[in-house]
């Protein structure tokens, strides 16, 4: 670490950090000197007996000593106001989130893989529909045999229903 004659310096300046203390992944820093943190907050709902998850964006300051980068874990801590929208400083980088362009390449994979399954799926739904034309004409047949059965049964019933008479 580079040592800083800057005043909001958590480190070397004369801010005191006091109140909440938590750990996010930068998301950017393209405003100078500030840091954009994302953190995710775990909270019990005790009515439904189960956790919810939500996500929040904090603006903080980034120190030239420090001087956190994006996809970086980073501790943070609670300070007075130091302008109009940060009250938190980056204390320390404390490690390093897999880059995105990871899941960017597994996410381009699954695509490929998905559109190489669409190029044989118009086979597959032919053969389906094959299957199922044939399941129909036999069905048809089936009916059709038990219909001239149907009919001997009735016409037995009708002679024996005569005979009664």
């Amino acid at each position: 670490m580079v040592e800083c004659n800057d005043k909001k310096c958590p480190i070397h300046g004369k801010v005191s950090v006091r109140g909440n203390l938590f750990t996010g992944v930068v998301t950017s820093t393209k405003p100078s000197k500030t840091a954009i943190i994302k953190r995710t907050i775990v909270k019990h709902v005790p009515k439904y007996e189960r956790y919810k998850k939500s996500k929040s964006k904090i603006y903080a300051y980034n120190p030239e000593c420090i001087n956190a980068k994006e996809d970086d874990i980073v501790k943070v801590g609670e300070t007075r106001k130091l302008s109009k929208t940060k009250s938190f400083v980056v204390l320390a980088v404390t490690g390093k989130r897999k880059t995105i362009k990871v899941e960017e390449d597994t996410f381009q994979e699954k695509e490929k893989k998905t559109e190489e399954k669409g190029r044989k799926e118009p086979e597959k739904e032919k053969q389906a529909e094959k299957k199922e034309t044939e399941r129909k004409e036999e069905k048809k047949e089936e009916k059709e045999e038990k219909k001239p059965e149907k009919e001997n049964e009735a016409k037995e019933e009708k002679d024996k229903q005569a005979e009664l008479k």
